[in-house]
């Protein structure tokens, strides 16, 4: 048996090896290289002129392309450098938000050094803005901002749990008694209720930007989930959309009007909406002409149709365009000059104008692409709510 002044001797001996190893391992580390100055981005990195270069990490792959835009799109060959660094410079662009992915032999792929995506019901890719340098009507301003509310409600039409976003104007915190309009803002057939307020969309960006600027009564926005089954036909068939219309009018203004200070009456309601979003706006409203009284429908694919028949889904609803046309402040047809509907909205205004029914026809240049919605909202919230 050893002696106890061994067994000391040797514990000693043990902690002062572990001492200097919790030493030495301490000292290894060192925040010096933390102190540097940030890099540019690797991708994408948007220049003073506007010009965007993209890069990609890749040296198994064998071909990469960048698909820039989401209309008309031409693809551009990246290449490859000796570090296996995929890379392409376009531009210059205007100012404006885009979006892009990578096609990877073949393959879609986003672009894992950007953060910013755009997403609805799928994840199409990634978004890079390119600034103006004033900031243009969609871009933050230092203006008093709006909130947004995320809501979960349950949705008795279609039996089941769903979500709204709802968006408040900075002065409904401020004046905590004034009551506001409502504007019911729908979505497109890929998106989801966060959409509108996603980069894609930005609708409280503009709508802040617009009530600083004093062209836009302040109002609150509800932005609910706009798809039955997750499915266009779901959003734009006829059961489909009777189904989200009683949703509309039996859960979702209901739930507003009784937690938000909503002010009462037809005249301080709108309707609103993009692609499937915009058909929706334009039945719902029609058949709900005792509740709305300003309609916006913006790059509507359903509309477009030949097929589609109003008398179908609102019968007899023009049979008397006076009543119509004392029911409603505004009915508001947009559309892009580029998108494949626009022949479609063309022969709808033309029907409208035969029929006697007061519109308003609002087009810009695009397709059927965010760029194009975010100018017919914008232009669409100036006109609401006004004396």
């Amino acid at each position: 048996m050893k002696q106890p002044s061994s067994i000391i001797a040797l514990l000693v001996f043990i902690l002062s090896v572990i001492s200097s190893a919790v030493a030495q391992d301490s000292g290894s580390f060192s925040t010096s290289g933390f102190w540097q100055p940030a890099s540019a981005p690797f991708s994408p990195q948007v220049h003073p002129d506007g010009s965007i270069t993209f890069r990609l990490k890749g040296k198994q792959a064998k071909t990469v392309e960048l698909h820039f835009g989401e209309w008309n799109i031409v693809p551009k060959n990246m290449e490859m450098d000796s570090a296996g660094v995929w890379s392409v410079t376009i531009g210059p662009q205007a100012p404006g938000l885009y979006s892009y992915i990578f096609i990877v032999d073949g393959v879609k792929t986003t672009d894992v050094a950007n953060p910013l995506v755009k997403r609805g019901t799928e994840l199409y890719g990634n978004v890079v803005e390119v600034k103006s340098r004033l900031p243009g009507f969609d871009q933050y301003q230092n203006v008093p901002q709006g909130v947004l509310h995320q809501i979960r409600y349950h949705s008795r039409a279609l039996n089941r749990e769903a979500t709204m976003v709802v968006y408040l104007p900075a002065t409904y915190l401020k004046e905590p008694t004034r009551k506001f309009p409502l504007l019911c803002l729908r979505h497109g057939g890929g998106d989801t209720e966060t959409s509108w307020t996603q980069e894609s969309g930005r609708a409280n960006v503009i709508l802040d930007n617009l009530i600083a600027e004093g062209k836009a009564v302040p109002m609150i926005m509800v932005m609910p989930y706009g798809l039955t089954d997750g499915s266009w036909a779901g959003g734009s068939n006829k059961e489909g959309m009777e189904l989200l219309e009683k949703e509309m009018m039996e859960d979702i203004v209901p739930y507003i009007e009784k937690n938000y200070r909503i002010l009462p009456g037809k005249m301080n309601r709108a309707i609103a909406g993009l692609s499937m979003g915009g058909g929706q706006a334009y039945v719902m409203g029609l058949r709900n002409l005792r509740s709305f009284s300003w309609i916006g429908e913006f790059s509507s694919g359903l509309l477009s149709d030949p097929a589609f028949s109003i008398d179908e889904r609102a019968p007899g609803v023009f049979d008397k365009p006076e009543n119509v046309n004392t029911a409603l402040r505004l009915l508001w047809i947009g559309c892009g000059t580029d998108d494949p509907r626009m022949p479609g909205h063309e022969a709808l205004i033309t029907q409208l104008k035969q029929k006697g029914i007061r519109h308003k026809v609002f087009t810009n240049p695009g397709g059927h692409e965010w760029k194009v919605w975010r100018v017919q909202l914008h232009a669409f919230l100036q006109e609401l709510f006004k004396k």
